[in-house]
C-alpha cells in the first residue's frame, strides 16, 4: 500500500487495458488484482471488447490516464507489449515499459520509474505474467542517479512541448531542402 500525509494507507489505483490478444492475460490480472485489497482496479476497455481492438485506443486511454495522475499505474497488454508500449510513451509523463521477464520489471521500477507496465499476452505463461506483475508493484524507485536521469526526460518532454506549441501557433510545416529543412508559412 502507498502511504498519504497522516500515515493513512490507500489503496493503489491501477487502470488496465488489454486488445484482442491479451484478453486472456488480461482476465488474470484482473482477477489476481482484484484478490488483494492492496488495489483499486480500474478496466480501460470492458465496453470495448466485443471483437477485434487496436492497441492504439486502450494504450491511449490508459496512458492519459495514467499522465493525468487519475490513476497510480496502468498496466497494458497487447500480442508482444511493444505496440502498447509505444503508443503510452507517446504521453508526457508517462514511462511505460515492456517487460518479458522480472529483471526488467525489477530495473524498470527501481531504475525508470515505470508507472506503466506492458506484457505480451503471447509469450508469457501464467506463473511468468503474474511473477512479473508482482516484481513490478512491488518494485520501489531508488532514486539518487536515476531521478537525474528522470529529470533530463522531463525537460526533453518541456521542450518537445514547447516546440510542438510554436509550430502549432506557427503553422510552420518543414519540408526538406537540398539537405535542409525550409519552413514554409
Amino acid at each position: 500500500m502507498k502511504m498519504v500525509k497522516g500515515g493513512n494507507p490507500m489503496r493503489i489505483k491501477i487502470i488496465l487495458g488489454c486488445d484482442h490478444r491479451g484478453k486472456d492475460t488480461f482476465d488474470l490480472i484482473s482477477k489476481y488484482l482484484r484478490s488483494s485489497e492492496n488495489y483499486t482496479l480500474v478496466c480501460a476497455n470492458d465496453e470495448l471488447m466485443a471483437g477485434s481492438v487496436d492497441y492504439p485506443d486502450i494504450a491511449g486511454i490508459v496512458a492519459r490516464e495514467v499522465s493525468a495522475q487519475r490513476a497510480d499505474y496502468g498496466i497494458l497488454i497487447c500480442g508482444t507489449g511493444v505496440g502498447m508500449c509505444v503508443v503510452a510513451n507517446k504521453y508526457r509523463g508517462v514511462r511505460a515499459a515492456p517487460c518479458h521477464n522480472e529483471v526488467a520489471a525489477e530495473l524498470s521500477r527501481a531504475h525508470n520509474d515505470a508507472n506503466i507496465l506492458c506484457l505480451s499476452g503471447d509469450m508469457l505463461g501464467e506463473r511468468s505474467t503474474l511473477a512479473i506483475v508482482d516484481k513490478w508493484l512491488n518494485t520501489v524507485f531508488v532514486g539518487g542517479r536515476h531521478q537525474i536521469r528522470l529529470d533530463k526526460i522531463k525537460n526533453i518532454e518541456s521542450r518537445n512541448a514547447r516546440q510542438q506549441k510554436i509550430e502549432s501557433q506557427l503553422k510552420l510545416d518543414l519540408i526538406p531542402k537540398n539537405n535542409r529543412l525550409v519552413a514554409m508559412f
